[in-house]
């Protein structure tokens, strides 16, 4: 189990923009993800800003909330408390196996621990969409990592994302001010701050 505060400048990009910082900027790492979002059938996670994911990498799995912060030390970019807990892959995919045929899905861990503390109700949750991702992870100026995605949606829709977490939100402002002056990338409240978590039931289609 880990907690841990967030957070991240998150942009959408053209194509031709993403495709110009993965070729400047040397990867680190490179690797695909598949993102399962969960929710009850009327939306209680929603509405109170919170994301449930449980997320397959090739190797592993982890479950995640993602909750607001209760005391945010800025307000300019998107600041979360994740809590994950740590899956192995057959674990997951037991959990995944059920969720597919629209069974609910009972969570356990600290997920399940902060589910019960903070909603006083027997919650039924059910996979509502999900989303692939392609990452790379990349050395950005001052030396501050840049995460490059490559994002598909159940309805077959695809987008691009520059993701800049970092526990310094002085240092997301400068790395962000120098790539909006090379690459020329205008920020709009359409492309910023934008939750994959929103993006993947906006483009979701039937489980």
């Amino acid at each position: 189990m880990s907690e841990n505060n967030e957070i991240e400048a998150k942009i959408l990009l053209s194509q031709q923009t993403y495709q110009a910082l993965c070729a400047d900027f040397k990867a680190k790492s490179s690797f695909n993800q598949t993102n399962y979002y969960f929710d009850t059938n009327n939306g209680l996670l929603q509405k109170n800003k919170i994301s449930c994911r449980i997320r397959l990498f090739d190797d592993r799995a982890e479950q995640t909330l993602k909750v607001p912060h209760e005391n945010p030390i800025q307000e300019k970019y998107h600041e979360a408390t994740e809590i994950n807990d740590a899956l192995t892959l057959d674990e997951a995919k037991d959990l995944l196996a059920s969720a597919t045929k629209k069974q609910q899905v009972v969570f356990t861990g600290s997920v399940g621990i902060f589910i019960k503390q903070h909603f006083n109700c027997d919650c039924a949750f059910y996979l509502q969409t999900f989303s692939q991702t392609h990452r790379i992870l990349a050395n950005g100026p001052q030396d501050c990592e840049l995460t490059f995605d490559d994002n598909h949606y159940p309805d077959q829709y695809e987008d691009f994302e520059l993701e800049i977490e970092n526990s310094d939100p002085h240092l997301i402002k400068n790395v962000l001010a120098k790539l909006k002056e090379k690459y020329h990338i205008v920020q709009t409240s359409a492309n910023t701050n934008q939750a994959k978590t929103a993006r993947a039931f906006s483009h979701r289609d039937r489980i």
